[in-house]
């Protein structure tokens, strides 16, 4: 797919096609490369691709959904503090303007979640307030899209693992 995803972009650009046949084109050949764990490639592109779409449209849904995949790269990478220094951005906007049950803010908040348990300097009160975002995740998940949804299994695991390293923490 890899090729081909390729070969279309340089075809559009070729023939100067619209920005957005570009960007879209752009935003899959990032997804390839994460699927094949090229995360440095994919987090250039996904960069790119998030600063054009925050100065075409602002703060969108289509922006914001371009957001999770360069959280998604900074967090593969394990640049927790980037990561972090995004959602802080992205997340209260979220909120806002798609609504606390939204599949993309849903997604940020565990993302945020993962940002926060796995930074370096983590204190107990960073893995609490993972806990307290799974938590309300998991608890819209299930209400919004229901336990068949392939997400809400992974965020109730997230939530256990986080539950574990806490009774760890308590326990050292």
């Amino acid at each position: 797919a890899l090729p081909v995803l390729e070969a279309n972009l340089a075809m559009l650009r070729r023939y100067r096609a619209d920005e957005d046949s570009i960007l879209t084109t752009q935003g899959n050949l990032a997804s390839c490369l994460v699927e094949l764990e090229r995360y440095d490639e994919a987090l250039v592109l996904n960069r790119e691709i998030y600063a054009r779409m925050v100065a075409k449209f602002g703060m969108h849904e289509r922006t914001i959904g371009v957001s999770c995949n360069l959280i998604t790269c900074l967090n593969n990478l394990e640049l927790w503090g980037e990561s972090e220094s995004l959602l802080e951005r992205v997340l209260p906007v979220a909120r806002r303007t798609l609504g606390a049950d939204h599949h993309l803010t849903l997604i940020l908040g565990h993302q945020m979640s993962n940002a926060l348990q796995n930074r370096p300097m983590r204190t107990r009160k960073d893995v609490l307030e993972a806990e307290t975002i799974l938590q309300d995740v998991v608890q819209r998940r299930l209400r919004v899209f229901g336990r068949a949804h392939p997400e809400t299994p992974r965020v109730e695991r997230a939530l256990s693992n986080v539950r574990n390293m806490l009774a760890h923490t308590r326990g050292a």
